[in-house]
């Protein structure tokens, strides 16, 4: 696994759980002054329900456009989360079971049956995996390029945000499925150092460097077949403009807006999307949980062989929760940003 550390925090008090509420709307970059942590007693479960003590935090791109909206204030934020049952009055969660669940940014969680999904130890995979490219991350990057994309052999692909977690893990299942060359753009150039000497991509480019349109068709003077779209803006509009006859946009995320919603819209030549029979379609990862055991088949033998690796960044400590999300927003991350339990 590849994996970024920070340096760990102090552990939280015994028979404290903690909580993060949202208590602000932020208008552009949100800071911490937007949270607040909530310390109470470790809950009890009542019938039909079991407390999770959590393992793993998932932070990522999709709870900043939340806030804007979608959180409630002054109330637990969701997310997915990973944890362990250490108290259970419901048969079908026994203590000890690893589970997965969205209830987000706490130490402890109470979860009825159907609010958590039971995860397979399987020896030799990290359990982070499972919030990685076995996780949400990985079944966005899969289904993207298998079911969205429907990828052939020797097709090349441009993968914008290609050093974020869904962009590390697109290039790495890309490879794996006999893609051709693969070309992404990141933040700095120490991201595009890492995905063409780590994360298997033929070329890279920094999007600051000048027009998106320009370093694209620098990268790929013969365009693309496919492109998976998760920041949009410029590079959404320099994708389509590369594409071949037949080309595909899957569109993922459109991270350039979210801290920035008067951004204007994204410019390119409708015309091209007639002329070179086009489709740019997007998804939410959500409507494919039935491929999940599908992603397990494809991806677990290739974890355990070592052709395929997490690209993680773990910080420790679930007191810095939000500083993680703050620096994955910055683009202080390389692959999927993780909190990890101190």
């Amino acid at each position: 696994m590849t994996a970024t550390t920070l340096t760990p925090s102090p552990s939280r008090t015994t028979g404290t759980a903690l909580t993060v509420q949202q208590t602000a709307r932020p208008t552009g970059f949100p800071t911490a002054g937007h949270f607040r942590f909530v310390q109470s007693r470790v809950p009890e479960p009542a019938a039909g329900t079991a407390l999770v003590e959590n393992l793993y935090w998932s932070v990522d791109p999709y709870h900043r456009e939340m806030m804007d909206g979608d959180f409630e204030l002054n109330a637990p934020l969701e997310g997915r989360t990973l944890g362990r049952v250490i108290a259970s009055r419901d048969a079908s969660l026994p203590e000890g079971t690893v589970v997965l669940h969205r209830k987000g940014w706490r130490t402890h969680a109470l979860v009825h049956p159907e609010e958590a999904r039971r995860l397979p130890e399987i020896e030799g995979v990290p359990l982070s995996a499972h919030l990685g490219v076995l996780g949400g991350t990985g079944l966005t990057a899969y289904v993207g390029l298998t079911r969205v994309a429907r990828l052939r052999a020797g097709e090349d692909l441009f993968v914008s945000g290609a050093a974020g977690g869904v962009g590390t893990a697109t290039g790495r299942f890309a490879r794996l499925l006999g893609a051709g060359r693969l070309i992404g753009s990141a933040g700095s150039p120490e991201k595009v150092k890492y995905l063409t000497e780590k994360a298997g991509y033929d070329v890279a480019f920094d999007y600051h460097a000048g027009p998106a349109a320009e370093l694209l068709a620098a990268a790929a003077p013969d365009g693309v077949d496919i492109a998976v779209d998760n920041v949009g803006g410029d590079q959404l509009g320099a994708a389509v403009g590369a594409l071949r006859h037949r080309g595909r946009v899957v569109r993922v995320g459109t991270i350039a807006q979210y801290n920035t919603p008067s951004a204007p819209p994204v410019l390119f030549d409708h015309a091209d999307v007639v002329e070179k029979s086009l489709r740019i379609e997007g998804f939410l990862v959500r409507d494919y949980r039935d491929v999940q055991e599908e992603l397990y088949e494809f991806a677990v033998p290739h974890l355990l062989s070592g052709t395929l690796v997490s690209d993680e960044t773990v910080v420790d400590g679930f007191e810095r929760i939000v500083e993680a999300f703050l620096l994955m927003l910055r683009g202080g991350n390389t692959g999927k940003t993780l909190v990890r339990a101190a």
